[in-house]
Protein backbone atom coordinates (compact mmCIF):
# COMPACT_ATOMS: atom_id res chain seq x y z
CA UNK A 1 0.00 0.00 0.00
CA UNK A 2 0.80 3.20 -0.30
CA UNK A 3 0.34 6.36 2.40
CA UNK A 4 0.62 10.34 2.35
CA UNK A 5 0.10 13.04 4.53
CA UNK A 6 -2.82 15.84 3.86
CA UNK A 7 -1.75 19.37 4.87
CA UNK A 8 -4.44 20.15 6.86
CA UNK A 9 -3.19 23.07 8.59
CA UNK A 10 -2.20 20.89 11.59
CA UNK A 11 1.38 19.75 12.49
CA UNK A 12 0.90 16.20 11.82
CA UNK A 13 -1.66 16.43 9.18
CA UNK A 14 -3.90 14.04 8.08
CA UNK A 15 -3.45 10.45 6.73
CA UNK A 16 -3.97 9.33 3.62
CA UNK A 17 -4.31 6.19 1.43
CA UNK A 18 -2.88 6.65 -2.06
CA UNK A 19 -3.45 4.74 -5.57
CA UNK A 20 -1.01 2.43 -6.98
CA UNK A 21 -0.48 4.79 -9.68
CA UNK A 22 -0.67 8.35 -7.53
CA UNK A 23 -3.74 9.18 -9.24
CA UNK A 24 -6.45 8.65 -6.47
CA UNK A 25 -6.23 8.74 -2.08
CA UNK A 26 -8.83 8.18 0.15
CA UNK A 27 -8.72 9.72 3.50
CA UNK A 28 -8.01 6.51 6.48
CA UNK A 29 -10.61 8.30 8.80
CA UNK A 30 -12.27 5.47 11.23
CA UNK A 31 -8.48 3.33 10.98
CA UNK A 32 -6.18 6.29 11.76
CA UNK A 33 -5.80 10.10 11.22
CA UNK A 34 -2.02 10.07 11.36
CA UNK A 35 1.01 7.72 10.35
CA UNK A 36 2.44 7.67 13.80
CA UNK A 37 -0.43 6.22 15.24
CA UNK A 38 -0.15 3.50 12.60
CA UNK A 39 3.56 2.61 13.10
CA UNK A 40 3.01 2.30 16.57
CA UNK A 41 0.32 -0.71 16.51
CA UNK A 42 0.91 -1.51 12.72
CA UNK A 43 0.08 -5.03 12.92
CA UNK A 44 -3.90 -4.17 14.04
CA UNK A 45 -4.14 -1.24 11.81
CA UNK A 46 -2.06 -1.96 8.67
CA UNK A 47 -4.20 -4.49 7.34
CA UNK A 48 -7.14 -2.74 7.76
CA UNK A 49 -5.21 0.52 5.51
CA UNK A 50 -4.46 -2.63 3.01
CA UNK A 51 -8.51 -3.30 2.45
CA UNK A 52 -8.72 0.04 2.07
CA UNK A 53 -6.29 0.24 -0.25
CA UNK A 54 -7.50 -2.79 -2.42
CA UNK A 55 -10.94 -1.11 -2.61
CA UNK A 56 -9.13 2.42 -4.04
CA UNK A 57 -7.25 0.40 -6.33
CA UNK A 58 -10.25 -1.33 -7.37
CA UNK A 59 -11.95 1.86 -7.94
CA UNK A 60 -14.43 0.93 -5.63
CA UNK A 61 -13.41 3.58 -3.01
CA UNK A 62 -17.23 5.51 -2.78
CA UNK A 63 -15.32 8.72 -1.42
CA UNK A 64 -11.70 8.26 -3.61
CA UNK A 65 -10.30 12.13 -4.83
CA UNK A 66 -8.07 13.12 -7.08
CA UNK A 67 -4.15 12.89 -4.82
CA UNK A 68 -2.47 15.88 -5.34
CA UNK A 69 1.27 16.36 -4.08
CA UNK A 70 1.13 19.87 -3.45
CA UNK A 71 -1.06 19.80 -1.09
CA UNK A 72 0.92 16.97 0.85
CA UNK A 73 3.09 17.23 3.71
CA UNK A 74 6.11 14.78 4.39
CA UNK A 75 4.81 11.16 4.91
CA UNK A 76 5.90 11.17 8.60
CA UNK A 77 5.85 15.13 9.21
CA UNK A 78 8.33 14.90 12.44
CA UNK A 79 10.15 11.91 13.59
CA UNK A 80 10.97 10.57 16.73
CA UNK A 81 14.65 9.82 15.19
CA UNK A 82 16.02 10.56 12.25
CA UNK A 83 19.28 9.02 11.28
CA UNK A 84 21.53 9.12 7.88
CA UNK A 85 24.28 6.59 6.96
CA UNK A 86 26.19 8.70 4.23
CA UNK A 87 27.68 6.43 1.72
CA UNK A 88 30.20 9.05 1.24
CA UNK A 89 31.33 8.97 4.54
CA UNK A 90 31.40 5.22 4.78
CA UNK A 91 34.74 4.98 2.92
CA UNK A 92 35.46 1.66 4.54
CA UNK A 93 32.42 0.12 3.70
CA UNK A 94 33.17 0.22 -0.15
CA UNK A 95 36.16 -1.94 0.83
CA UNK A 96 35.94 -5.66 0.23
CA UNK A 97 35.19 -7.84 2.81
CA UNK A 98 34.11 -4.43 5.15
CA UNK A 99 31.04 -5.20 7.69
CA UNK A 100 28.27 -3.05 9.30
CA UNK A 101 30.59 -1.85 11.89
CA UNK A 102 32.48 0.01 9.26
CA UNK A 103 29.40 2.60 9.16
CA UNK A 104 29.15 5.93 10.36
CA UNK A 105 25.52 7.81 11.46
CA UNK A 106 24.71 11.64 11.59
CA UNK A 107 21.68 12.27 13.72
CA UNK A 108 19.92 15.11 11.93
CA UNK A 109 16.97 17.19 13.58
CA UNK A 110 13.55 15.42 12.59
CA UNK A 111 10.97 17.89 14.14
CA UNK A 112 9.73 19.80 11.18
CA UNK A 113 10.66 17.78 7.54
CA UNK A 114 9.75 20.01 4.41
CA UNK A 115 6.74 18.55 2.29
CA UNK A 116 7.20 17.48 -1.33
CA UNK A 117 6.67 20.72 -2.99
CA UNK A 118 8.20 23.00 -0.19
CA UNK A 119 10.48 26.02 -0.98
CA UNK A 120 14.21 24.70 0.74
CA UNK A 121 14.76 28.16 2.43
CA UNK A 122 18.61 28.49 3.66
CA UNK A 123 19.28 31.64 5.55
CA UNK A 124 22.99 31.95 3.91
CA UNK A 125 23.12 30.24 0.51
CA UNK A 126 27.09 31.01 0.54
CA UNK A 127 27.29 28.29 2.95
CA UNK A 128 27.03 25.29 -0.27
CA UNK A 129 23.89 23.74 -0.87
CA UNK A 130 23.82 20.58 -2.10
CA UNK A 131 20.94 18.31 -2.58
CA UNK A 132 21.19 14.50 -1.34
CA UNK A 133 18.98 12.25 -2.97
CA UNK A 134 18.65 9.47 0.06
CA UNK A 135 16.17 6.48 0.71
CA UNK A 136 14.63 5.98 3.94
CA UNK A 137 13.21 3.07 6.04
CA UNK A 138 10.57 3.65 8.81
CA UNK A 139 11.21 0.85 11.39
CA UNK A 140 8.56 -0.65 13.90
CA UNK A 141 10.27 -1.26 17.33
CA UNK A 142 13.86 -2.31 17.19
CA UNK A 143 15.51 -4.11 20.20
CA UNK A 144 19.07 -2.84 21.37
CA UNK A 145 21.12 -5.54 19.60
CA UNK A 146 19.12 -6.60 17.13
CA UNK A 147 20.49 -8.83 13.88
CA UNK A 148 20.59 -8.04 10.73
CA UNK A 149 17.73 -10.24 9.86
CA UNK A 150 15.94 -8.81 12.53
CA UNK A 151 16.61 -5.36 10.63
CA UNK A 152 14.95 -6.28 7.68
CA UNK A 153 11.86 -7.48 9.31
CA UNK A 154 11.21 -4.82 11.18
CA UNK A 155 10.82 -2.25 7.95
CA UNK A 156 7.18 -1.02 7.85
CA UNK A 157 7.84 1.83 5.20
CA UNK A 158 10.37 2.86 2.55
CA UNK A 159 10.73 6.79 1.28
CA UNK A 160 12.38 8.91 -0.77
CA UNK A 161 14.21 12.22 0.83
CA UNK A 162 16.18 14.73 -0.04
CA UNK A 163 18.38 15.36 2.59
CA UNK A 164 19.75 18.93 1.87
CA UNK A 165 23.40 19.53 3.05
CA UNK A 166 25.78 22.47 3.34
CA UNK A 167 29.49 22.35 2.26
CA UNK A 168 31.25 25.30 2.60
CA UNK A 169 32.57 26.64 -0.75
CA UNK A 170 35.57 25.70 -2.64
CA UNK A 171 36.47 22.70 0.15
CA UNK A 172 34.96 19.34 1.24
CA UNK A 173 34.38 20.00 4.39
CA UNK A 174 30.52 19.05 5.64
CA UNK A 175 29.10 21.66 8.39
CA UNK A 176 24.99 21.32 8.56
CA UNK A 177 22.44 18.97 7.56
CA UNK A 178 19.36 21.49 7.31
CA UNK A 179 15.88 20.38 7.63
CA UNK A 180 14.80 16.97 4.73
CA UNK A 181 12.17 16.69 2.28
CA UNK A 182 10.57 13.79 1.64
CA UNK A 183 8.61 12.41 -1.36
CA UNK A 184 4.59 12.64 -0.76
CA UNK A 185 4.05 9.10 -0.68
CA UNK A 186 5.23 5.93 1.76
CA UNK A 187 5.52 2.76 0.19
CA UNK A 188 5.30 -0.75 2.10
CA UNK A 189 8.07 -3.30 0.69
CA UNK A 190 5.39 -5.75 -0.55
CA UNK A 191 4.09 -3.07 -2.74
CA UNK A 192 7.39 -2.59 -4.72
CA UNK A 193 7.48 -6.78 -5.84
CA UNK A 194 10.66 -8.05 -7.23
CA UNK A 195 12.40 -4.26 -7.21
CA UNK A 196 12.87 -4.52 -3.17
CA UNK A 197 15.30 -7.81 -2.94
CA UNK A 198 17.84 -8.29 0.45
CA UNK A 199 17.42 -4.73 1.89
CA UNK A 200 17.72 -2.68 -0.99
CA UNK A 201 15.76 -1.23 -3.82
CA UNK A 202 16.85 -2.08 -7.40
CA UNK A 203 15.43 1.32 -9.58
CA UNK A 204 17.12 3.65 -10.82
CA UNK A 205 16.70 7.53 -8.45
CA UNK A 206 16.81 10.26 -11.31
CA UNK A 207 17.86 14.01 -9.79
CA UNK A 208 17.14 16.92 -12.34
CA UNK A 209 17.87 20.47 -11.99
CA UNK A 210 15.05 22.31 -13.87
CA UNK A 211 15.35 19.66 -17.40
CA UNK A 212 18.75 18.85 -16.72
CA UNK A 213 19.51 15.43 -15.46
CA UNK A 214 22.30 15.82 -12.69
CA UNK A 215 22.31 12.36 -11.42
CA UNK A 216 20.56 8.82 -12.52
CA UNK A 217 21.60 6.51 -9.74
CA UNK A 218 21.31 2.40 -9.35
CA UNK A 219 19.72 2.61 -5.90
CA UNK A 220 20.78 -1.11 -4.82
CA UNK A 221 24.38 -0.92 -6.70
CA UNK A 222 25.24 2.77 -4.81
CA UNK A 223 24.31 0.93 -1.11
CA UNK A 224 27.74 -0.28 0.46
CA UNK A 225 25.08 -2.02 3.31
CA UNK A 226 22.10 -2.97 2.77
CA UNK A 227 19.06 -1.95 5.30
CA UNK A 228 19.23 -4.81 7.31
CA UNK A 229 22.78 -4.30 8.02
CA UNK A 230 22.29 -0.53 8.45
CA UNK A 231 19.89 -0.95 11.04
CA UNK A 232 21.62 -3.50 13.21
CA UNK A 233 24.77 -1.16 13.21
CA UNK A 234 21.79 1.10 14.71
CA UNK A 235 20.52 -0.88 17.20
CA UNK A 236 24.44 -2.36 18.57
CA UNK A 237 24.18 0.86 20.47
CA UNK A 238 20.23 1.85 20.97
CA UNK A 239 16.95 0.21 20.66
CA UNK A 240 14.70 2.02 18.19
CA UNK A 241 10.86 2.63 18.79
CA UNK A 242 8.38 2.63 16.05
CA UNK A 243 8.75 5.50 13.60
CA UNK A 244 12.48 5.82 13.70
CA UNK A 245 13.64 7.04 10.03
CA UNK A 246 16.91 5.74 9.01
CA UNK A 247 18.40 6.95 5.65
CA UNK A 248 20.70 5.24 3.20
CA UNK A 249 22.41 8.39 1.49
CA UNK A 250 23.02 10.63 -0.01
CA UNK A 251 23.57 7.76 -2.63
CA UNK A 252 26.28 8.17 -5.48
CA UNK A 253 26.66 5.88 -8.04
CA UNK A 254 29.66 3.59 -7.29
CA UNK A 255 32.96 4.50 -9.96
CA UNK A 256 31.88 8.12 -10.02
CA UNK A 257 34.96 10.54 -9.94
CA UNK A 258 36.15 13.76 -10.18
CA UNK A 259 39.03 14.79 -12.45
CA UNK A 260 41.08 14.86 -9.25
CA UNK A 261 40.63 11.26 -8.27
CA UNK A 262 38.14 11.52 -5.45
CA UNK A 263 34.83 10.99 -5.38
CA UNK A 264 32.65 13.33 -7.06
CA UNK A 265 30.24 15.16 -5.17
CA UNK A 266 27.04 17.14 -6.23
CA UNK A 267 26.76 20.66 -7.86
CA UNK A 268 26.51 23.65 -5.38
CA UNK A 269 22.90 25.30 -6.13
CA UNK A 270 21.98 28.60 -5.82
CA UNK A 271 18.79 30.74 -4.77
CA UNK A 272 15.92 30.17 -7.60
CA UNK A 273 17.02 26.71 -8.84
CA UNK A 274 14.37 24.00 -9.22
CA UNK A 275 15.46 20.50 -7.87
CA UNK A 276 13.34 17.24 -8.89
CA UNK A 277 14.18 13.39 -7.50
CA UNK A 278 12.12 10.82 -8.11
CA UNK A 279 11.94 7.09 -8.87
CA UNK A 280 10.12 5.44 -11.74
CA UNK A 281 8.94 2.00 -10.90
CA UNK A 282 9.12 -0.79 -13.64
CA UNK A 283 5.11 -0.49 -14.42
CA UNK A 284 6.34 3.28 -15.87
CA UNK A 285 4.90 4.94 -12.40
CA UNK A 286 6.31 6.69 -9.80
CA UNK A 287 6.84 4.93 -6.49
CA UNK A 288 6.87 7.76 -4.06
CA UNK A 289 5.54 10.61 -6.02
CA UNK A 290 8.72 13.04 -6.58
CA UNK A 291 10.16 15.91 -4.61
CA UNK A 292 10.00 19.15 -6.72
CA UNK A 293 11.79 22.57 -4.69
CA UNK A 294 12.67 25.67 -5.08
CA UNK A 295 15.53 26.92 -3.27
CA UNK A 296 15.32 29.90 -1.45
CA UNK A 297 16.71 32.54 0.28
CA UNK A 298 16.00 33.97 3.59
CA UNK A 299 14.06 36.95 2.46
CA UNK A 300 11.59 34.52 0.87
CA UNK A 301 10.93 33.45 4.63
CA UNK A 302 8.53 36.13 6.33
CA UNK A 303 6.39 36.37 2.91
CA UNK A 304 5.63 32.69 2.52
CA UNK A 305 4.93 32.16 6.25
CA UNK A 306 2.49 35.06 5.44
CA UNK A 307 0.88 33.05 2.47
CA UNK A 308 1.11 29.52 4.33
CA UNK A 309 -1.04 31.00 7.35
CA UNK A 310 -3.53 32.20 4.76
CA UNK A 311 -3.19 28.62 2.78
CA UNK A 312 -3.69 26.70 6.51
CA UNK A 313 -7.08 28.24 6.88
CA UNK A 314 -8.31 27.59 3.38
CA UNK A 315 -6.66 23.75 3.84
CA UNK A 316 -8.34 23.37 6.59
CA UNK A 317 -12.02 24.09 4.95
CA UNK A 318 -11.50 22.19 2.15
CA UNK A 319 -10.06 18.61 3.94
CA UNK A 320 -13.22 19.22 6.57
CA UNK A 321 -15.45 19.58 3.82
CA UNK A 322 -13.53 16.27 2.03
CA UNK A 323 -13.82 14.37 5.47
CA UNK A 324 -16.21 11.66 5.32
CA UNK A 325 -15.14 7.98 6.56
CA UNK A 326 -14.13 5.20 4.01
CA UNK A 327 -15.59 2.80 2.45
Amino acid sequence: MKLATLNDGSRDGQLLVVSRDLAQAHFATGIATRLQAVLDDWNFLSPQLQDLSVTLNQGKARHAFAFDPRQCLAPLPRAHQWVLAPADLQPAAHAAGADAADTQFVQCASDAFLGPCQDARFADPAQGIQAGATLVVATGDVPLGASAEQGLDSVRLLLLANAWRLRAPGAGSLHGWPAAAFAPVAVTPDELGGAWQQGRLHLALRTSRAAHVLDEIDAASAMPLHFGQLIARLAASRQLRAGALLGAGPLRQPGTAADNGNPATPPLLAVGDMLRLEVVGRDGHSVFGAIDQRVAGPEAAEGAERAQGAKRAERAERAEAAHTPPA
